[in-house]
């Protein structure tokens, strides 16, 4: 590393690696990672310059990171602009994200196993294998989604994820 840009450009690829592995997208990491390394707060013309990204994808993507907290908007005197700068109580950063990520992905999921569970109570009275057999795997994914759930009680999940 030659200069302090080296640094923070290591940054902001290992953090739009990091996020892009996690199922968030690329830019979302290096908008994080660039304004978090950044002196100044960054506008989203900023952003556009120094990553190379389009302005439609820079904003979705702080919009997004917003939601987390994971980005504070701020008034810059004498601009009309929005600028941003880079929250850091990484705690409430990645719970909220990991809340939203499980949310959306256990969503439709969820309402499979409700609609499911619901369908099988109801035609249960059948003496059919396939419905024997099928009513009891349900059962055990709902058992599955109860202790999952209960993982975010866990003290030490609290802890980690301290609000």
């Amino acid at each position: 590393m030659n200069a302090p840009s080296d640094i923070r450009e290591r940054f902001v690829a290992a953090a739009g690696d990091l996020s892009q592995s996690l199922g968030f997208g690329r830019n979302l990491g290096q908008i994080y990672g660039h304004i978090y390394f950044s002196p100044r707060a960054q506008s989203l013309d900023d952003l556009c310059e120094a990553l190379g990204i389009s302005k439609g994808s820079a904003s979705m993507s702080v919009r997004q990171l917003e939601q987390w907290g994971a980005l504070n908007k701020i008034w810059v005197k004498g601009s009309r602009r929005d600028y941003y700068e880079a929250g850091v109580e990484f705690g409430r950063i990645i719970r909220r994200a990991m809340i939203d990520m499980v949310g959306r992905t256990t969503e439709s999921a969820d309402g499979l196993l409700d609609e499911s569970e619901t369908w099988l109570k109801q035609h249960g009275g059948a003496n059919h294998e396939d419905l024997a057999f099928l009513t009891e795997r349900v059962q055990k994914l709902q058992e599955f989604r109860q202790r999952a759930s209960g993982l975010w009680n866990s003290p030490v999940i609290q802890v980690l994820l301290k609000k």
